[in-house]
């Protein structure tokens, strides 16, 4: 199928929306999203953009049963390793289901790849649901390494009132 991959732009915040929604039925949480497309056009169009995305596009003669023709996207964004330095994180990577196999996935993670070999980054990291096999499966294939298992990290996180009563508890100097 033909298909093209290019930057996201603030006209396609609400295609982005729609998939993250997808997304999150397809993860069994769809009442954990909380933003809309005018925080993507305010977080990551600005002058300091908090991410960066790409969008897989079909052309009008292969869109989809609902009209659309952005059929999926990769939400990233830059971290820093103190072990190892730069590093690009993979937030979400998305195709919807009746255009899979394509090769879209691929082309999607395989330009945030050269995107962030552009940028000096020397990994990738992302994390998915253990029981999500379909994706596990689809980046082993690729070469990713499951760290749960080898190296035993955990990934850890504050939000809500902890993350409230953790700032609070900040110095106040």
């Amino acid at each position: 199928m033909n298909f093209k991959v290019r930057t996201a732009g603030k006209e396609d915040c609400k295609d982005i929306s729609r998939m993250i929604m997808e997304l999150a039925v397809y993860e069994k949480m769809p009442d954990q999203v909380k933003i809309s497309h005018e925080e993507l056009e305010r977080d990551g169009f600005c002058q300091n953009p908090f991410f960066e995305c790409l969008v897989a596009e079909v052309p009008e003669e292969h869109k989809s049963k609902e009209g659309f023709t952005i059929v999926g996207y990769a939400l990233y964004f830059y971290t820093y390793s103190t072990w190892k330095g730069r590093s690009v994180y993979l937030e979400d990577l998305y195709v919807m289901p009746e255009f899979r196999g394509n090769g879209i996935g691929k082309g999607l993670l395989s330009k945030v790849a050269k995107v962030g070999k552009e940028k000096q980054c020397v990994r990738l990291q992302l994390s998915v649901l253990n029981w999500n096999t379909p994706s596990r499966d689809f980046y082993a294939a690729k070469g990713a390494q499951d760290l749960t298992v080898s190296e035993g990290w955990h990934f850890i996180r504050f939000d809500g009132q902890n993350l409230d009563n953790l700032a609070n508890d900040a110095p106040k100097n």
